[in-house]
Order: structure tokens, then sequence, then C-alpha cells
């Protein structure tokens, strides 16, 4: 069986970020990978962001609703891309098309690990359902932004 994605002429890899709950200090890193690496960077979201002039940086603004943003980006990220995501359901769509995922913090999406984050996910929602409470994610600390850079330096040396 041949692979359908080896038929087709090569294209440059990019970064794909779920950019409404992304961190701005994370946008900022990525912006700045953007032009020291040369690589696409497109934030997608239901607003519209601001972001700095550059050839390798660019918004792409879609309807509000339901996982509109995310059906935006799991249908245009390929195969090698990097997706930016906290939302663990898009995360298994990205990976099932051969792209790599990563949250916010640095933590790596994978085929290894997807299956029991979104047990555990559909296990939370299920209680905040319930009337739980369940809290919510830690703040956003300065070894959260250092994990993040160190997955997108990953990414960028393993793309080269």
């Amino acid at each position: 069986m041949v692979d359908a994605m080896e038929d087709q002429p090569s294209r440059e890899l990019q970064v794909w970020v779920d950019a409404d709950a992304c961190p701005a200090v994370v946008r900022d890193i990525l912006f700045r990978a953007a032009e020291r690496a040369k690589v696409q960077i497109t934030l997608v979201a239901n607003q519209w962001l601001r972001t700095p002039p550059s050839r390798y940086i660019r918004a792409l603004q879609v309807q509000g609703g339901y996982d509109v943003a995310d059906d935006a980006i799991a249908e245009r990220a390929g195969r090698g891309d990097l997706v930016v995501t906290q939302d663990i359901p898009l995360a298994a769509r990205v990976l099932e098309r051969g792209a790599e995922a990563v949250n916010p913090r640095g933590e790596r999406f994978t085929a290894d690990n997807i299956a029991q984050r979104l047990s555990m996910r559909n296990f939370m929602d299920e209680l905040r359902g319930a009337g739980v409470q369940t809290g919510g994610p830690a703040a956003f600390h300065a070894r959260d932004r250092q994990a993040f850079a160190n997955a997108l330096d990953g990414w960028l040396a393993r793309r080269r």
C-alpha cells in the first residue's frame, strides 16, 4: 500500500495555533521562533488577533461557534506539522492526520498518551456535569513557558 502523502509534492511544515485560549507569552515565543527558524505560524481564532508584521506569521479568523477554530485546524494540519492547543479532542484529531501536538505548557500529546488524556477529560466533564467543583488549571509559570519553548525547539530541530 502506498502512502497518499508520498505522492504529493513536498510542502513546508508549519505551526498551527489554537489561539483563542493560547497565552500571550506562548504566542510571543512562537513569533520569535517564526523569524528565527523561518517557519510559518498560523494563529486560528474566532476573534481578530494582532500579529507582528512578518512574512512567517498570519492569523486566520473563523466564524464564531462551537469547534469552528478546531475544525479549521484539523482540516489544514498535515503530516509533520505542529499544532499548539489545550484542546485534547483537537489534539487527537491532528495526531490521526500525522501532525504533532503540544499544549502551551510544553506537554506533548502522543499516540501513547492521547487515549488516557481523552478518558480523563471526559471523566472530568462528567464530574462538572454532575455539579462537582473540579477547579481550574494551575497558574501558568515560568517553568511552563520554558517547557513550551523546549518542546518547540525540539520540533524545529526534527524538521531540519
